[in-house]
C-alpha cells in the first residue's frame, strides 16, 4: 500500500450524516480487501492488526447502515471478505472525489508552497 502521509495535498474526509463518513483509512481498507480478498490480508498489507482491521470494517458497515464488506467464516483455507456492490460504489466515488479535490486545490497548494519557500529562503 502506498502511503499518502508524505505527499503534498489534502486528506479528504466526507461526512454524510451523523456517524456516517468515509476518509482515507476507510477507503484504504476497502481497497485492500477488494485486492486481497480477506480482512486479515488487508490488515497485513496496511501494517495493521487483524483486530484493528476487523473493527474498521465493522464500523464502516455500521456507519453506512448497509454492509460495504461481507465476510465468510473460513474453514481450512481461512475466511474471506468481499466488497458488496455498495462497497464498490462507495470506494469508487470516494476515489473520484479525491481526484476532483486534488484538481480543485492544485493552484492553491502551489501558491502556498511558493509562499512558504519564499519565507523560509529556499
Amino acid at each position: 500500500m502506498k502511503t499518502r502521509s508524505n505527499t503534498v495535498g489534502a486528506r479528504l474526509r466526507v461526512v454524510l450524516g451523523p456517524g456516517s463518513a468515509i476518509g482515507p483509512g476507510q477507503a484504504a481498507i476497502l481497497e485492500e480487501i477488494r485486492n486481497a480478498g480477506s480482512i486479515a490480508a488487508a490488515g497485513r498489507r496496511m501494517n495493521m492488526s487483524y483486530k484493528r482491521a476487523w473493527y474498521l470494517v465493522k464500523s464502516i458497515n455500521i456507519s453506512f447502515g448497509k454492509p460495504l464488506v461481507v465476510m465468510q467464516k473460513g474453514g481450512r483455507s481461512g475466511g474471506s471478505a468481499v466488497l458488496t456492490s455498495l462497497g464498490k460504489e462507495v470506494l469508487m466515488r470516494y476515489r473520484r472525489m479525491e481526484k476532483l479535490t486534488a484538481k480543485a486545490i492544485d493552484g492553491e497548494i502551489k501558491a502556498l508552497k511558493t509562499t512558504l519557500n519564499q519565507k523560509s529562503g529556499r
